[in-house]
């Protein structure tokens, strides 16, 4: 995805950009660079890429995030395929999260409070499903 604005912009609460933007500009995203599908296909692309873009915008262990997948090699060669081209989508996922966590510092939490309330609200957010 291209932005007017940077990741640090983000950040620094310069550009009003937040997850759920985020979340529906990817699915936009994905709808335009995958081949024609039906909704369930296209949702099901859409939370696989997203998980990816998470995993890595939080620090996750690749290797273990894709061992969930062993069962279904083809799906793991397709995240290995497409880590690299969600570089800046995991860069801008990672300052909206870091964000969302100085927001709540600033309110008052301490950072590990902040962290989980982060995790608990993103959890809430992403069990719904994405407005286009």
């Amino acid at each position: 995805m291209q932005w007017e604005f940077s990741p640090e912009d983000v950040v620094k609460a310069r550009a009003d950009y937040g997850l759920e933007d985020f979340r529906r500009d990817l699915a936009e995203e994905v709808r335009l660079n995958l081949p024609p599908a039906d909704e369930l296909l296209e949702r099901r692309s859409f939370n696989l890429i997203y998980d990816l873009c998470y995993a890595l915008a939080t620090n996750k262990d690749i290797d273990a995030f894709l061992g969930a997948y062993a069962y279904d090699p083809p799906t793991v060669d397709f995240l290995r395929e497409i880590e690299p081209v969600m570089a800046g989508n995991v860069e801008m996922l990672g300052a909206i999260l870091q964000r969302l966590i100085m927001d709540r510092i600033e309110s008052g939490m301490v950072l590990e409070q902040a962290i989980e309330d982060v995790a608990g609200w993103h959890r809430q957010l992403v069990a719904e499903p994405v407005a286009a």
